[in-house]
C-alpha cells in the first residue's frame, strides 16, 4: 500500500540518545544510535522504499520523563520541540511533529503543548509514560487530579495524546529480578502502559473531558484481549469494580482510545483489536528505529484484512485524527 502514515516513529537528540542504549545489545548500539540521530537521510529512503508518505516524529524514551528537575525537564522539552520543528519544516509533507512535554509540571506541560500546536504546528503530543518528580524514586501518573487542568487544555486544543511506554522504576520492578529479558518491549513496557491507561479510564477523567483522544501503541499494550475480563470478572458477586468513573472501563476504551500497529506485526492480534475497538480506531505505525520499516510495511500490506480497512488503518484514520488534510 502506498501513502501510509506512521506515527510512533522516534528520533533522538545527542543529549537523549543514550537513553536508548539499554534497548539493544552492545554490538547493535552503533546501528541503533545512527538510526535515532538520522531524520533526513536513511529514514527518508526507508519511507520511500516501503510506501510511507508521512511520519509523525517523537522524542525517544524516557528522555524528558526521566528528568526530575522541573527546569531541566522544561528546557529539554523545548529544545527537542524546536529541533523537531526545524526538521519537519524542511519537508512538511514527509514529517510532522508530536510534542515532548515536561509532565513533571502540569501547567508547564499545558503551556508547552499550546506553543507546539499553535506556534510550531505540531499535531499532538507523545509522552513517555510516568514522569519522575523531585526524586528518581517517585513516579507520577497522569490520572491524578493535579493533571486535570492539563487534560482540559488537551481537549481545548483538540489534539491526540500518545501514551508511550517506559520501564517501571527499579523499586517497582521486583517481579523482573532474575528475568531481565522481560523488561522493555518484551513485556514490561506493555504492562506498565496498560496499567497507566486503566488508571486514566477508571479515574473519571473521560467523564470530565469526553473528547480526549489517547493513543496506545503495540496494538493496545495487551488491553483488547483483556477488556472483557476487566469489566466482567466475578460477575455474580454483589460488589463489582469500584472506581470514580461513571461507566464501564470498556466504554472509555472504545470511545476515547486509538491503537497503533507499532512493533506488533501479527494479523491475529490486529483482527482481535479490530473486533474489540473497531477498524476506525486503529492506525498504522512501525516503531522505527527500534523495529524495521520493511517488517512493518511488508506485513501490513499483505495482512488478511479488507482493502477498505487497510486504507483506513494505513492512512485515512490518521488523516482524520491528526487533521492532516491541511498538512
Amino acid at each position: 500500500m502506498q501513502g501510509k502514515i506512521a506515527l510512533e516513529e522516534h528520533f533522538a537528540l545527542e543529549e537523549t540518545v543514550q537513553d536508548s542504549a539499554g534497548f539493544s545489545p552492545v554490538e547493535d548500539w552503533t546501528e541503533l544510535k545512527g538510526r535515532l540521530l538520522d531524520i533526513q537521510d536513511r529514514r527518508l529512503r526507508e519511507m520511500d522504499a516501503h510506501g510511507i508518505e508521512l511520519m509523525l516524529l517523537s522524542l525517544n524514551s524516557p528522555a524528558v520523563q526521566a528528568v526530575p528537575d522541573l527546569d531541566r525537564a522544561l528546557e529539554l522539552s523545548r529544545r527537542a520541540n524546536d529541533f523537531l520543528a526545524e526538521q519537519a519544516a524542511r519537508r512538511p509533507h514527509r514529517f510532522q511533529g508530536l510534542a515532548a512535554l515536561p509532565m513533571q509540571d502540569p501547567d508547564a506541560a499545558a503551556l508547552e503543548l499550546d506553543r507546539c500546536v499553535t506556534t510550531l504546528g505540531f499535531r499532538g503530543a507523545l509522552v513517555n509514560g510516568f514522569s519522575q518528580l523531585a526524586s528518581t524514586d517517585k513516579a507520577v501518573y497522569y490520572d491524578l487530579k493535579e493533571f486535570w487542568p492539563f487534560w482540559s487544555e488537551v481537549q481545548r486544543l483538540d489534539v491526540p495524546f500518545y501514551l508511550h511506554p517506559r520501564n517501571p522504576l527499579a523499586k517497582d520492578a521486583a517481579i523482573y529480578e532474575g528475568h531481565r529479558w522481560l523488561m522493555g518491549p518484551t513485556w514490561a513496557f506493555g504492562q506498565e502502559t496498560a496499567v497507566h491507561a486503566l488508571r486514566l479510564m477508571g479515574s473519571g477523567l473521560f467523564d470530565a473531558y469526553p473528547r480526549l483522544n489517547i493513543i496506545l501503541g503495540h496494538m493496545g499494550e495487551g488491553l483488547p484481549y483483556s477488556m472483557w475480563r476487566v469489566d466482567n470478572h466475578n460477575k455474580w458477586m454483589r460488589t463489582q469494580n469500584v472506581y470514580p468513573a461513571k461507566r464501564a472501563i470498556g466504554d472509555y476504551f472504545r470511545e476515547n482510545f486509538y491503537l497503533t500497529t507499532s512493533g506488533n506485526f501479527r494479523t491475529q492480534t490486529l483482527i482481535d483489536a479490530v473486533l474489540e475497538i473497531g477498524a476506525d480506531r486503529i492506525l498504522f505505525s512501525a516503531d522505527w528505529p527500534f523495529e524495521n520499516i520493511d517488517h512493518a510495511a511488508h506485513w501490513f500490506d499483505q495482512a488478511a484484512i479488507s482493502e477498505n480497512d487497510r486504507i483506513k488503518i494505513g492512512r485515512e484514520n490518521a488523516r482524520s485524527l491528526f487533521k492532516l488534510a491541511s498538512a
